[in-house]
């Protein structure tokens, strides 16, 4: 058996693209708060670095998970939310938390 191009499976390249650091919890923060700007978004997520937002943010949108607004104001306001295609892995994630809730959630009181 051969070697194969991860991308050429889909589950593993919908993995490589949605597993970095942080990638799920922005998902997740977005999926359960909708559209939110920048500076909303950052607070929701403790201990993230600007960089890190904006190059997770920035992956997401180009493989079109979220959708970047952007509107020319003084100051500029630029607000995040899920496509309909990021709005998919919605049910995941609510399944993903149900089952952390389950393994952790007696280990965080």
């Amino acid at each position: 058996m051969g070697i194969t191009d991860p991308d050429s499976i889909p589950l593993e390249k919908l993995l490589n693209q949605i597993s970095g650091k942080w990638t799920i919890y922005i998902l997740w923060i977005l999926d359960t708060n909708g559209k939110l700007r920048f500076g909303e978004l950052k607070r929701k997520i403790d201990g993230i670095s600007t960089k890190v937002l904006t190059e997770r943010l920035q992956l997401l949108e180009s493989i079109g998970i979220i959708d970047r607004h952007y509107k020319p104001t003084i100051p500029p306001q630029v607000t995040y939310e899920l496509t309909d295609r990021g709005k998919q892995l919605s049910q995941p994630l609510y399944h993903l938390c149900d089952l952390a809730t389950n393994w952790y959630g007696d280990d965080l009181m």
